[in-house]
């Protein structure tokens, strides 16, 4: 019987033993669950980060120079893409000359600013033959539309819209594409009160075309290039 129990007991104490070992399958499968738990942690966090950039107080147009004290700082969270928009310490004292229409609170991208703008480009006035769509605001861009009266148009081969006549006009043609508003002006500061009137950006380039198409009595449209969504 001694015999009997000395020989059960080394067994009993192995498998006691064996009870304690840990399983390298369940500490791998802890440490896969820590890493993934502290992994989705840090991305939460960094989709919460807000940074400080800047938007535009009112909108920008190409070749307006601009300080720091012109534009708006906003928090957003834009995660990594925050590098791509402009923040109050990359603008200069001198400030920063835009180099393309921006909207009214939009943020200020770097690739909208620049220190060559305005040199290929030129602002004039132009009074439109009908009201403008209610699309057209500061920093629209759109085609300068005109159409010369019968003698200009013979002069210059164009077509006629009309069979020749008195008060004959060639087809219209596009003057100006995409030209930049600057603004809309007020009628009351000007004589002429039919119509609209609006100032543009446009190339240097262009500006012998419109002032001839304005001194020879034109008509002009403005359409816009690019509808807001939803329209």
């Amino acid at each position: 019987m001694a015999t009997t129990r000395q020989s059960q007991e080394p067994g009993g104490s192995a498998q006691r033993r064996r009870s304690f070992w840990i399983d390298p399958r369940f500490v791998v499968g802890v440490v896969l669950v820590v890493v993934s738990v502290l992994g989705v942690d840090a991305l939460v966090n960094a989709a919460n980060a807000s940074t400080n950039v800047l938007a535009a107080r009112s909108a920008l147009t190409p070749g307006e120079r601009v300080h720091a004290s012109d534009l708006v700082p906003t928090s957003v969270r834009v995660g990594h893409t925050a590098g791509l928009y402009l923040r109050a310490s990359d603008v200069p004292s001198a400030g920063v000359v835009v180099t393309r229409a921006v909207a009214a609170g939009e943020l200020v991208p770097h690739s909208a600013i620049g220190s060559e703008a305005g040199k290929s480009l030129t602002s004039i006035v132009v009074s439109v033959d009908s009201s403008l769509p209610a699309s057209i605001s500061p920093g629209s861009r759109v085609d300068l539309w005109a159409s010369q009266s019968a003698d200009v148009a013979d002069n210059g081969g164009s077509s006629l819209s009309a069979d020749g006549g008195a008060g004959a006009r060639a087809a219209p043609t596009v003057l100006v594409s995409s030209a930049i508003v600057v603004r809309l002006v007020d009628q009351k500061n000007l004589v002429a009160s039919n119509g609209s009137s609006v100032e543009l950006l446009v190339p240097k380039s262009a500006t012998a075309s419109v002032l001839d198409a304005i001194a020879n009595d034109a008509v002009l449209n403005v359409l816009p290039v690019d509808l807001p969504v939803g329209q």
